[in-house]
């Protein structure tokens, strides 16, 4: 019971990126230039496909809810990270710490959920065209969400009960600039073998069962438009590209940090920011610039 205690009233110390003040203040301007890109191209998308009417079909309406997620999932670790670019030193409390946990997995969880529903949508749209009306009806948008939401939240919860009660004892330094279960997890005062493949098999099974699926369903799509007229399969190709490419820069930091045994300091780092901070920068970018309903519907704002 006291090292429950003195584990909840504790606070965690953020080594950060670096050192060096002169590259604090020079990632402070790049990242705060970044996350307010981020923000406002997500709420871009999101505002375009809910005024634009010709925007109003599923895949727009799965994609409207990533660019949310994205807008969240940026705002559980970036502005934190930013502020502490001006500290000497960087704390976060065990309550903050649990929150970051929490809700990073919550909207990781079910961004790797809503992908799969992207894929299921395209796959029905090129290889059931015909039905694609009614499979995909407003039901099914609305229950394939909602069933992204309650799967990340499921997913979160269940990491979240293995960690918050864990006693902590001696240092409390983190080597990063955000609470991550592997990181957290290291510092409790018990042997944490046993924990930590229960956390690696939760969020590893969660990212590879979505990862296969997603294989899967584009190896299909793309083996069907190869079959089909140069035209449309132009067109279903230049679609699918850019959820294949979102699908690898969202999924290649998950699987890497999580399931790979060797843990070197400086690319968990990396990955980290590439997988906090840029993915959701590039998804507005990869769909606003490959996507041409997108973009007319830009042009139609300007006129």
């Amino acid at each position: 019971m006291e090292k429950t205690n003195q584990s909840e009233g504790s606070e965690f110390i953020i080594l950060g990126l670096c050192d060096s003040w002169e590259l604090q203040a020079f990632f402070l301007v790049i990242f705060s230039s970044l996350y307010l890109t981020t923000i406002l191209g997500n709420i871009f998308i999101v505002l375009i496909i809910i005024t634009d009417l010709r925007l109003h079909s599923p895949m727009y309406f799965l994609l409207a809810n990533l660019s949310f997620i994205d807008f969240c999932l940026s705002s559980v670790t970036t502005p934190k990270m930013i502020i502490d670019f001006l500290k000497e030193k960087k704390t976060i409390s065990f309550g903050g710490c649990m929150c970051q946990i929490f809700f990073g997995h919550f909207f990781g969880g079910g961004e790797m959920v809503l992908l799969v529903s992207m894929a299921y949508d395209r796959y029905v749209a090129i290889c059931k065209p015909l039905h694609y009306s009614s499979i995909m009806n407003r039901h099914m948008c609305i229950g394939l969400v909602v069933a992204s939401w309650i799967i990340g939240f499921v997913h979160s919860i269940s990491q979240l009960v293995i960690i918050v009660n864990l006693p902590f004892c001696g240092s409390r330094v983190l080597d990063s600039f955000f609470c991550d279960i592997p990181l957290v997890i290291k510092l409790a005062c018990l042997d944490i073998y046993v924990l930590e493949i229960l956390i690696n098999a939760d969020s590893g099974v969660l990212a590879a069962v979505c990862f296969i699926l997603l294989l899967m369903s584009y190896s299909h799509i793309l083996t069907t438009v190869c079959l089909h007229s140069k035209d449309g399969a132009s067109k279903a190709l230049s679609t699918c590209t850019a959820h294949i490419i979102v699908v690898v820069l969202f999924f290649g930091p998950c699987i890497f940090i999580y399931l790979w045994p060797v843990s070197i300091t400086w690319v968990d780092k990396f990955l980290a920011v590439f997988y906090a901070v840029i993915t959701p920068l590039l998804n507005p970018a990869i769909y606003t610039l490959r996507n041409k309903e997108i973009k007319n519907a830009m042009k139609r704002l300007q006129c």
